[in-house]
């Protein structure tokens, strides 16, 4: 599995984004870019008076949903760079057109096979330690509705989890945080 992802680099992927995601030349005119303090923020600007362009570095949205089935918790394992082999909650990056509900139940039936339906909007999480971007992570509670359970599309495996026994391995801070949440808000009541 390693040789699959050994392509994948972590430290590159995240220098990249801290360097303002390797942009140099203007998308409009070609002309190479330069860092510029906008707004007390570092910026890549084009030179250019008549062109101006201005790459504002914007984290990238995606959806995801928190599957509870007596009182055990849904995760996937990752198949993909980042973090192979650790384990998150259902969730992608949405697609261009698509309303983040959409991209929370397509992205659950694409990793677990399960049909579901979104009971409430969870709580929105903001993540850094993607090395590829960062995110903005919308969580839903969903109940599955359908579907048969089984890891596919970028997942090794998939697995209903008691809170006794969470896996070790939880691939970002932001599910991270989402579990605590959900402990503190559902759970504990």
């Amino acid at each position: 599995m390693k040789d699959k992802h050994k392509k994948f680099n972590a430290e590159k992927l995240f220098h990249r984004k801290n360097n303002h995601c390797g942009y140099r030349f203007c998308p409009l005119c070609g002309a190479e870019m330069q860092e510029t303090e906008i707004d007390n923020r570092r910026r890549m600007t084009c030179p250019d008076r008549d062109c101006g362009f201005v790459f504002y570095q914007n984290p990238i949205p995606a959806a995801g949903a928190i599957i509870v089935r007596d009182d055990r918790i849904l995760f996937v394992k990752r198949a993909h760079p980042p973090k192979v082999g650790w384990w998150c909650f259902p969730a992608g990056f949405m697609e261009w057109d698509e309303h983040p509900t959409r991209t929370a139940v397509r992205e659950v039936k694409e990793e677990t096979g399960l049909e579901v339906e979104l009971t409430s909007f969870f709580e929105v999480y903001s993540g850094d330690d993607d090395p590829r971007s960062n995110a903005i992570l919308l969580l839903y509670l969903a109940k599955v509705i359908g579907g048969e359970l089984r890891a596919a599309d970028d997942a090794q495996e998939v697995r209903f989890f008691s809170f006794d026994a969470l896996p070790d391995k939880i691939a970002f801070e932001s599910h991270i945080q989402a579990l605590k949440d959900y402990h503190e808000r559902i759970r504990s009541k």
